[in-house]
């Protein structure tokens, strides 16, 4: 028989906990004799058998469970494996009568984060916990950074990101304007941007895809040098040549002729 006890939400380094456990007793001294709260959890419910708390856990996000291993309708490997197929990022922590090695390697092979033998120790449960909570702190704060619209890193990530797809597929015409019309911003602003977040020149960034463009094509004996040069966007193929030179430091002769020289 389960007791509902909070509806989840959303609190920064709170974290919810479902108990697990076929002994009301038992269950009972889990749920109220340790003192969750202080340590940054939340008792969200209590269950006493694996059945019920998957039921729960497949219409509810859980952050971390404890829970017997020997129970009726579902034991607690059990649970745990169905956690672990079912690709539920819960945390489980299993609590048992049995010192068997089997049992705990059972447990680990289904990412159980830690396995307490009976009679549970206060201490025990308390730095186990104690822990894990140190780990979702860790989780949340990076789940943060990646997810946020608004972070900056993710901002800047996703910007550069389409900048860089763009200019890849559009080198040989790509202009300022065109990349500033694409994401949304201003020309003057956004060569300012990518020079800050990339610690390069908006048009040296050009020029550096043009020539590793170029030396793709180099490598391909059908095409002249002059048939590359306007491949890559440039009209002049002197422009091109001293390009080249000033990049790779050497001509596209002389780099193809050192490339033939290496293999030989």
């Amino acid at each position: 028989m389960k007791r509902c006890l909070l509806n989840r939400k959303v609190v920064s380094n709170i974290y919810t906990l479902v108990v697990v456990e076929d002994e009301y007793e038992i269950r009972t001294g889990l749920v109220n004799c340790f003192p969750w709260n202080k340590m940054g959890f939340v008792v969200a419910e209590e269950f006493e058998n694996g059945g019920e708390c998957f039921e729960y856990l497949c219409k509810n996000k859980v952050d971390t469970i404890l829970c017997d291993i020997k129970m009726p309708v579902m034991s607690g490997i059990e649970l745990a494996k169905k956690i672990f197929e079912s690709n539920i990022s819960t945390k489980i922590v299993i609590i048992s009568g049995y010192t068997d090695f089997e049992y705990a390697r059972q447990a680990l092979r289904y990412g159980v984060k830690d396995y307490i033998v009976k009679p549970t120790k206060y201490n025990e449960i308390i730095d186990v916990f104690s822990r894990i909570k140190k780990e979702l702190d860790n989780e949340n704060t990076k789940e943060i950074l990646n997810n946020s619209c608004n972070n900056e890193i993710d901002q800047y990530s996703s910007i550069i990101s389409i900048i860089e797809k763009y200019v890849d597929e559009h080198y040989r015409d790509v202009t300022l304007e065109d990349v500033a019309k694409v994401v949304y911003m201003n020309p003057y602003y956004l060569s300012k941007y990518f020079k800050q977040k990339t610690g390069m020149n908006f048009s040296d960034y050009i020029t550096e895809v043009r020539m590793k463009k170029a030396v793709e094509f180099l490598k391909n004996p059908l095409y002249k040098t002059y048939e590359i040069s306007y491949m890559i966007g440039y009209k002049n193929p002197k422009n091109f040549t001293r390009a080249f030179k000033k990049y790779y430091k050497k001509s596209p002769r002389e780099f193809v002729n050192s490339a033939i020289n290496f293999k030989e």
